[in-house]
């Protein structure tokens, strides 16, 4: 039994597709593009709310397209993420059933091991009772 690198069999089966949405879910799932997002927003309202009328760039009543369109992108993007999770699960399974092989193969071989020493054991007993 050849022990893999279970990371380069998992990514060397991957379609372009799949990579593409473990990307987006690693950049997505993380604090930092949580706080872009809302500090974004908050400015993005802000702005639009309190700055002078001639600088405001979406005023009143516009901003609620910017929530519009930040409910679309939840929409779209939720499912994208459930499925660059269901590809590292699927990576999980993959690294579990290789250390599964190679506790299989470990133990084998500790048995042998085992064996082997009881062997010595009793040839050392035979000598020494000589």
């Amino acid at each position: 039994m050849e022990i893999k690198n279970t990371n380069h069999v998992y990514k060397n089966n991957l379609k372009p597709s799949e990579r593409f949405a473990i990307w987006i879910t690693e950049r997505i799932g993380t604090i930092g593009f949580f706080i872009l997002i809302l500090v974004w927003t908050i400015f993005w309202l802000g702005w639009n709310m309190f700055a002078p009328v001639n600088f405001r760039f979406d005023p009143y009543p516009a901003f609620v397209l910017w929530l519009f369109i930040s409910n679309m992108i939840q929409i779209f993007l939720m499912p994208l993420l459930m499925v660059g999770q269901n590809l590292q699960a699927k990576r999980a399974e993959i690294r579990a059933e290789n250390d599964y092989n190679v506790n299989i193969k470990a133990e084998k071989e500790i048995a042998l091991l085992m064996q082997e020493i009881k062997e010595l054991k009793k040839m050392l007993s035979e000598k020494s009772s000589k």
